[in-house]
């Protein structure tokens, strides 16, 4: 958890989890691991070894995808793969995301921060999402990915904005709350997606705050803003 007392003015969003359901993620990674299996992958086995790395926080799904059916070496082959199958149907766009945009966008600049390929910029134009955002920092076109305080500071930098006055949305304790922690942002933790299944008193704990739903963000914004003079 952070400590500032400045008024927030920009408010960084992830969109794997706050904004598209994180599922079509999970199918495709199922998807290629599948692939490149010489057997069968029982999918009820798969989802137990994912949720139970959505349970640490800590670590690359991939890896621990590759370790448990695969092989560690095939972690390269598995993420590109699952990379091609991964898109973000018009179905997988949360039905809380646009009503809650409409409302912050009247009062608070709204920026994009997400370890995402270039073309989730299709999805989000098509899905409405893209005119309510001010700036952009995409991982692909960025250059950095989340934890890395680089691809915060892209926002920040573009926004002209600086950290304390920031606060980033995301359902990730690793890439999301420590990552713009680390670049001096407050946070918001999304439970849902790859959020854990059953979040710990000390996993709570870490981010300013948490809410279950956008419809739940413009209030959390305002109890995070209150603590400003």
């Amino acid at each position: 958890m952070t400590t500032h007392s400045e008024p927030i003015e920009l408010v960084l969003l992830d969109v794997g989890g706050p904004i598209y359901d994180d599922a079509v993620y999970r199918d495709a990674l199922l998807r290629a691991t599948r692939e490149l299996a010489d057997g069968e992958i029982d999918e009820a086995e798969f989802r137990a070894a994912y949720d139970a790395q959505r349970q640490r926080q800590s670590g690359s799904l991939r890896s621990t995808i590759a370790e448990r059916f695969l092989t560690p070496g095939d972690r390269e082959r598995l993420s590109a793969l699952a990379a091609r199958y991964w898109d973000h149907p018009p179905d997988a766009l949360y039905p809380d995301v646009l009503p809650a945009l409409h409302e912050l966008a009247g009062q608070y600049r709204l920026a994009i921060v997400a370890n995402q390929r270039a073309l989730v910029l299709e999805a989000l134009r098509r899905d409405g999402i893209a005119r309510y955002i001010d700036v952009w920092a995409i991982s692909e076109i960025v250059g950095a990915e989340k934890p890395h305080p680089a691809v915060f500071r892209h926002a920040l930098d573009e926004a002209s904005v600086p950290a304390g006055r920031a606060v980033h949305v995301g359902n990730r304790l690793d890439t999301d709350v420590r990552g713009a922690q680390e670049a001096g942002l407050r946070t918001v933790w999304v439970l849902r997606g790859e959020a854990p299944p059953e979040p710990t008193d000390e996993q709570l704990a870490e981010p300013d705050t948490s809410i279950r739903t956008l419809a739940e963000l413009p209030s959390a914004l305002e109890r995070l803003s209150a603590v400003a003079p």
